[in-house]
C-alpha cells in the first residue's frame, strides 16, 4: 500500500517530506541512506537530546520517546528509499549514537552512585564490628582454654 505522510507525526513527517524528494527508481542507495539519516534524524535527536540537558540522559524515562523517534526516522527513510531495515548503516549509526550519548549509562538506565551514609556504613561498619568481636572471642577462648590444659 501507498505509505503518506502523515504531517501530524513531527519529526517522522519530516523525514518523510525530505525522503520522497530522494527517492532511489530501483534499490537502496546506501550513499544517500546514510546522509539522510545523519542530516535528518540524527540532527533532531541531537537538538532533543540537547534540551533534556546532558545529566538525564542516561534516565530512560527521560529519552525513551526521543529514541523511539531516532528509530522511526532511520525506519520511514529506510521504506522510502527502498532499503532494508535495519541495515548494515542502521547499526554503524546507533552506535556512533551510543557511543556518543550513552556510554557512560548502566544498562539498567539509570545512572550509577553509590547509597546513601545511612545505608552504606552499616553494611562498612556491621563486618568489620563482627570480625573484631570474633578475633576476641577466639583470643580469650584460647586463653581460657590453656588455663584449663
Amino acid at each position: 500500500g501507498d505509505r503518506g505522510c502523515d504531517p501530524q507525526q513531527g519529526l517522522t513527517a519530516l523525514a518523510c517530506l525530505a525522503a520522497q524528494h530522494f527517492i532511489a527508481a530501483t534499490a537502496c542507495q546506501e550513499a544517500d541512506y546514510g546522509w539522510m539519516i545523519r542530516h535528518y534524524c540524527l540532527k533532531q535527536f541531537q537538538l532533543s537530546m540537547e534540551d533534556i540537558g546532558q545529566r538525564l540522559w542516561c534516565d530512560w524515562d527521560e529519552t525513551v520517546g526521543t529514541y523511539g523517534e531516532l528509530t522511526n526516522c532511520t525506519a520511514l527513510i529506510a521504506a522510502r528509499l527502498d532499503c532494508y531495515w535495519p541495515n548494515r548503516l542502521v547499526d554503524e549509526f546507533f552506535v556512533a549514537v551510543h557511543k556518543q550519548y550513552f556510554r557512560n549509562c548502566s544498562p539498567s538506565g539509570r545512572a550509577l552512585h553509590d547509597p546513601p551514609n545511612g545505608v552504606l556504613c552499616p553494611f562498612i561498619v556491621l563486618p568489620v564490628l563482627v570480625t573484631l568481636l570474633m578475633t576476641a572471642l577466639v583470643v580469650w577462648r584460647s586463653k581460657r582454654s590453656e588455663g584449663i590444659v
